[in-house]
Order: C-alpha cells, then structure tokens, then sequence
C-alpha cells in the first residue's frame, strides 16, 4: 500500500465527506478509492471480453480461414 499526503481545498474535502457518507465508508481513504474506481471505469478502456483477447492472439498468430468462394464465407458468418 502506498501512501500519500495530499493538499485538498475546503470543496474538496466536503465533497469526500459527501462520498464518505453517502456510501457509509469508515475514513476519507475509502472515498478518495472509490472515487478513483469511478473514475477508472468512466475514463479508462475496459477490460477487454476473454473470447475477444483469444480471437485477438489467434490472429497475432497468423491462424486464419481460407474460403474458396463468397458463399462459404456467408456460411461461416451466418453460422456465428
């Protein structure tokens, strides 16, 4: 765990104090983490689907699927 000393204005101290009681958190930590993972999922990418990231290495790989003709290939999508 790290830990930071951090200057915080009077609006800022009152809107942790919000969060804090707003969520029933025990200290100001809890709020500024909470607030943190709010941030990280409205900002940050999200994790990418387990299937996606397989389809992904499949294709780093090079492994692919030849269709001889248009129709084979309407049939693999249209078996998905």
């Amino acid at each position: 765990m790290v830990q930071a000393m951090i200057n915080l204005t009077k609006h800022e101290d009152m809107i942790l104090n919000i969060v804090k009681g707003k969520f029933g958190l025990k200290n100001k930590s809890q709020a500024i983490s909470l607030v943190i993972g709010k941030f990280e999922e409205s900002f940050l990418e999200p994790e990418l689907r387990p299937e996606f990231k397989k389809e992904l290495e499949r294709i780093d790989k090079g492994e692919f699927t030849r269709f001889n003709t248009i129709e084979d290939l309407r049939k693999e999508i249209e078996n998905v």
